[in-house]
């Protein structure tokens, strides 16, 4: 079970994580190719709302095939438990990701109030600016 947010969680049976083993390793890194792992995502049939499978449809990422398929690759550990940890962790933030609301944007015309303030500020501003260097005579 992956958690995404308190109310939003994404079932083992909908993660596949298969262990891939490159042709040919050899050298140093052996063994991190030998735990290297892919995790598959398919997003049409999990159990997310629907305004996170559009949203995860919507996002132009390499991992994301146009058939709604998330593809995790992780090799970065040498050891597999590491490598199927990391790629869980990513496909975490991906849907977190997409949990966010997005912001709304203020109105591009001022009201008339915040107008208003503003040369009431910058008004005020000016006088002291004015006034400064300059001996009061009293």
């Amino acid at each position: 079970m992956l958690t995404i947010s308190n109310s939003v969680s994404v079932a083992d049976w909908e993660i596949d994580i298969s262990q891939i083993r490159a042709q040919g390793a050899g050298g140093q890194n052996v063994n991190k190719v030998a735990s290297a792992v892919h995790l598959r995502f398919d997003i049409q049939r999990s159990t997310l709302p629907p305004v996170y499978k559009e949203r995860l449809m919507a996002l132009s990422d390499q991992r994301i095939s146009k058939e709604g398929v998330v593809i995790i690759k992780a090799q970065s550990y040498r050891t597999l438990e590491l490598n199927k940890e990391d790629a869980l962790n990513r496909l975490q933030a991906l849907i977190k990701s997409v949990a966010k609301q997005p912001k709304t944007r203020r109105p591009t015309k001022p009201t008339k109030g915040s107008q208003r303030r503003r040369v009431d500020h910058k008004t005020r501003k000016g006088k002291i600016k004015s006034l400064r260097g300059k001996v009061p005579v009293g």
